[in-house]
């Protein structure tokens, strides 16, 4: 499904490519602090405060870092799922158990994803998250979200709006990637907050 540009409105896949550019420049150093700073800040939300479970996942390569946030929640102890990707791109779910309880896995030719190795719990596991952090690209003044175009986290949150669930829905990304306007599809969700390094965005007030 095509979703209506504006005039002049770069499409999903241009503005991909250039903030995947940007991000392809980082240096190791710049992964180091951001990740530890984004950590800091999302550690604040309220929403994470009071999770019980959170469904999170790996960062890799130079997406905004997640391991030590991952290592913070769990030592507040909230139960933390990390998504294992299926071959129709759906995404099943394992414990979080500390980083030597993850497995370097490839699929097809894709970059290879950390994944939890224990037990799966099923696709319908994140239902019971009171948290879901997102992985993405950019988003924009309402909330939209910019992914990586291969619709893992569209079914994720078309099976928590199916089930009736209703966990606050937090992006982590750069600062630079909250932008003025994400193309949307009809399929396409808000988000409730953003967090970057440098502090926390909210469009939507829980209460």
């Amino acid at each position: 499904m095509r979703h209506i540009a504006r005039p002049g409105e770069p499409d999903k896949r241009t503005l991909r490519q250039g903030l995947l550019a940007v991000r392809s420049r980082l240096t190791a150093d710049d992964l180091r602090e951001t990740s530890t700073a984004l950590a800091a800040r999302a550690l604040e939300l309220p929403e994470l405060g009071r999770a019980g479970t959170v469904a999170a996942y790996v960062s890799v390569g130079s997406e905004p870092g997640t391991l030590a946030l991952l290592d913070a929640l769990r030592a507040r102890g909230v139960r933390v799922l990390l998504p294992v990707l299926l071959p129709d791109n759906d995404l099943d779910w394992g414990l979080y158990e500390g980083e030597g309880s993850l497995a370097r896995v490839r699929h097809g030719g894709r970059m290879a994803l950390l994944e939890p190795a224990g037990e799966r719990l099923g696709p319908d596991a994140v239902t019971a998250a009171d948290a879901v952090l997102l992985p993405g690209l950019a988003v924009d003044a309402r909330g939209m979200r910019l992914g990586r175009g291969g619709g893992s986290y569209d079914r994720v949150l078309a099976r928590l709006e199916r089930a009736g669930a209703d966990p606050a829905l937090v992006v982590l990304l750069y600062d630079s990637e909250v932008v003025g306007h994400v193309p949307e599809e009809a399929h396409d969700r808000p988000v409730h907050a953003v967090v970057t390094p440098s502090g926390v965005r909210r469009f939507r007030q829980d209460s």
